[in-house]
């Protein structure tokens, strides 16, 4: 028993110790590959091989209608909470409650912690592994760093991630030069993106997305804080 728990102990240990320091080291390393990345490619190995849409930029990189876009959809609480809006947890504990779709109560900050670090299982514990890499790059990175890293790694399509790969494949043009409807589009795509294809949008989605923008015009200004050496605040 005693050995038990002096291993549990060493586990806890070794657990938080490479915690910290993976969540220092990208909090300026770009992040190319995620527990879902890996999942996808071993699922779409043997049609599709290694083929990967992925193209890492920098925040300052991106138009501000895709940041507006995603804030307007996923966390308008994004650039004033700690990793956690407690009020949308717990209207989303009532409607699931009420009966009513499911829905989540994830912020953009959660997200970011549960692709670049979690499994994608429904599990108990991979709820408390993500709380806690929410609170450590909540701690260690900036608002600007968590949106960077966001719009890089979402799953935007079948083996595409991150907001430059569709702008480019989609679009014809990059991420900095996204409009407000393909910024929407894009959004719109992201509770579901196996299935809602940007390229031949349904009507859902034209309808979808004329709401977000909708949303975006309702949202007030957006600043992250300064970038390391740089005035821009995107």
């Amino acid at each position: 028993m005693r050995y038990l728990g002096r291993l549990v102990a060493y586990l806890a240990v070794f657990f938080i110790t490479f915690s910290l320091g993976y969540t220092l080291l990208l909090r300026w390393v770009p992040v190319t590959l995620t527990p879902l990345k890996a999942i996808r490619l071993a699922e779409h190995l043997p049609e599709e091989g290694l083929r990967v849409r992925s193209n890492w930029v920098p925040l300052r990189k991106v138009a501000m209608p895709m940041v507006r876009a995603v804030i307007a959809t996923e966390d308008n609480h994004f650039l004033s909470h700690r990793g956690f809006d407690w009020d949308a947890i717990d209207r989303a504990l009532d409607e699931n409650r009420e009966g009513k779709r499911l829905r989540g109560g994830s912020t953009i900050s959660q997200q970011t912690a549960k692709n670049v670090f979690c499994l994608p299982a429904r599990t108990w514990l991979r709820k408390g592994v993500e709380a806690w890499f929410t609170v450590l790059i909540e701690t260690f990175w900036s608002k600007r760093r968590i949106m960077e890293v966001y719009l890089n790694v979402i799953e935007t399509g079948r083996n595409m991630y991150g907001v430059e790969a569709p702008a480019r494949d989609v679009y014809g043009k990059t991420a900095a030069e996204l409009n407000a409807y393909e910024a929407s589009m894009i959004a719109t795509v992201l509770p579901n993106p196996l299935r809602r294809d940007m390229a031949a949008p349904s009507g859902y989605m034209v309808r979808r997305a004329a709401q977000v923008r909708s949303l975006m015009g309702k949202l007030g200004p957006i600043e992250f804080d300064r970038p390391e050496g740089g005035k821009d605040k995107n």
